[in-house]
Parts: C-alpha cells; structure tokens; sequence
C-alpha cells in the first residue's frame, strides 16, 4: 500500500479548558482531492494548523508526506503549498514583484504556471497587490501557491467569500493540480456545492470529533430519508439505531437515518396504516443531518401564537 499523504493519530488540541479537536485519527491517501467538512467553530482550521506543524498538538501526531509535523524538513516544505482563506498579500508590491519575491524561496518554482494563472484571473502583474479586490487577491494567492508546483495543496477554506466567476476559477485550478500524477489536495470548505463537484473523499467534523470519513458516494448512500405518512396523528416509533433527525407533523414524520438496516425497515412498515416513502438527499442535506441537533424537531415557529 502507498503511504498516505497525511495521517493523523489520536490528534487532539485544548485551547484552555475547551477541546476544539478530539482524537482525530485521519488518512488522506495520496492522489485524491479530500474534503474537510465541518460547521463553523468544529476545528477545520485548528486540524490543518497542526497538520502543517505550524500549532502544537495537545497530545497525538500528524505526519505528512511521511514526516513528523513537528520535525518537517525545509525541501518537504517546498513540495506543499498552503492558502488560508484570508488570501494575505504584501500590498506595497505589485504583482509581478510578489512572485519573484516567492520565488526565490522554492527551487521548482514555475513561472509558467504563475502567469497562467494570473491571466485566467485577469489580473494585470504592474498592479499592486491592495488595489485588488478579494477576489482578485484570492486568485493572486492561488498563483503564489500553485507555482511552486506542489505535491500537496493544502486550502483552508479558499472559496469563502468569493463571488462564483472567481469560486469556479479555483475549483477549475484545483481539478487541474490533481490531474497529475502523485498530486494531493485537502480543502475545508462552507461550499458544499463545490465539495460535491471536484472532492473524491470526505471527512466531517462536528464539535471537533470525527463523525464520518469515506467516499462521497458512500456517505450519500448511507444517509436515507424516509417519510411516514399515517390516516390518524402518527404513532410513538420503535427505537431506531443510527437516527440523525426526526420532524413530526399531524400526519407525517420524517425520518433522516444513517445506516439503514432491513431490520429497522421492518420494524417501520410494521406500523399501523403507514405508507412509506423514500426520498433522495443530497451532500448538503445529508450533512445538516449529520452535524445538526439530532432527535426529534418541530418546525421552530409552530405553536407560535400569532401577534394581535
């Protein structure tokens, strides 16, 4: 088996009293564009800091590209790039004076690629870099990553608050990074419209523990939604392994679960006059599930009386 391109083992990190990621034991095998999932304050950025050994762990260990995270040498460095989502520039250059500056810190830097990069973007090299918009800074910081012509491309959160000309640029530069051989991408992302479209695997943190980690296709299939609709008010149920969500109205209830089982199917069409349906979800309703308040809801307004 090839190494993976990063592993994390029982990596956990307090910041005071509070733990903000639990025992992560992560693998992110090399060649693939994985996903890093998670709700705002679940540890995204807290991971991939201690990942690049740039935060100490409060116990575990992360390796990647084989190495200690805290013991990287300067040319394994070289061969990873890292954008965070504040796309930081050094305003008083312009933009061809940030690539040379850059260059000079990475012995297979590739012009090519920076101004390949700087053109799909539109961006003129004679500007400087505070002139730009964030979008604009994004791609900038896209050229200044990418030209080194990493091994490993590390993105935290890359696409937050770009507009969607400038979100599909970057998912097109992404696609392209992997389509060579050996390449590796690990992204956080709030888009999950975009994780859908360019990842291969996912992992998702909620509160700073690991939930599920598997392909895209695997977590969508694991996830069902069916919807139980009853002639009287619905019944009390059986108890169901593996429930993420449950919504009650007068006739319906909605059930998200994960991991169907046969048994848990019979045991819900044994109830009395049910009819049964199954609905698809997609990722970003199968991931609500998963990291939303789990048991069971009613529409937050109901009961509500209404203002005189």
């Amino acid at each position: 088996m090839p190494e993976d391109a990063i592993r994390t083992e029982g990596l956990t990190r307090y910041f005071g009293a509070r733990c903000v990621v639990s025992d992560l034991n992560l693998a992110v095998p090399k060649g693939v564009i994985f996903g890093l999932l998670g709700r705002n304050g679940c540890g995204k950025t807290t991971t991939l800091r201690m990942i690049l050994g740039l935060l100490e762990p409060t116990r575990g260990s992360a390796r990647i590209l084989g190495y200690s995270s805290d013991r990287i040498p300067a040319e394994v460095r070289a061969r990873i790039g890292y954008l965070t989502e504040s796309h930081p520039a050094t305003g008083w250059m312009s933009l061809r004076e940030c690539g040379k500056f850059q260059a000079a810190f990475y012995p297979t830097w590739n012009e090519d690629i920076f101004q390949a990069v700087l053109k799909h973007f539109a961006l003129e090299p004679r500007r400087k870099a505070r002139d730009l918009s964030r979008g604009e800074r994004a791609g900038l910081c896209l050229a200044l990553t990418l030209s080194p012509d990493p091994e490993l491309l590390i993105l935290d959160d890359p696409a937050l608050g770009l507009d969607p000309v400038a979100r599909r640029s970057l998912l097109e530069s992404m696609l392209y990074v992997t389509r060579r051989e050996g390449r590796t991408i690990l992204f956080s992302s709030h888009v999950l419209s975009d994780v859908e479209r360019v990842a291969d695997q996912i992992a998702i943190l909620d509160r700073g523990v690991l939930r599920a980690t598997c392909s895209l296709e695997v977590f969508r299939s694991r996830v069902r939604r069916l919807v139980l609709r009853f002639g009287t008010s619905p019944p009390s149920l059986p108890d169901i392994p593996g429930l993420l969500h449950c919504h009650r109205t007068e006739r319906e209830v909605a059930l998200t679960i994960a991991n169907l089982t046969p048994d848990i199917q019979k045991s819900l069409e044994a109830l009395p006059s049910v009819q049964i349906t199954t609905t698809p979800l997609d990722l970003e309703e199968a991931f609500i599930s998963y990291v939303g308040e789990r048991g069971e809801r009613t529409f937050f307004l109901q009961g509500m009386k209404e203002s005189s």
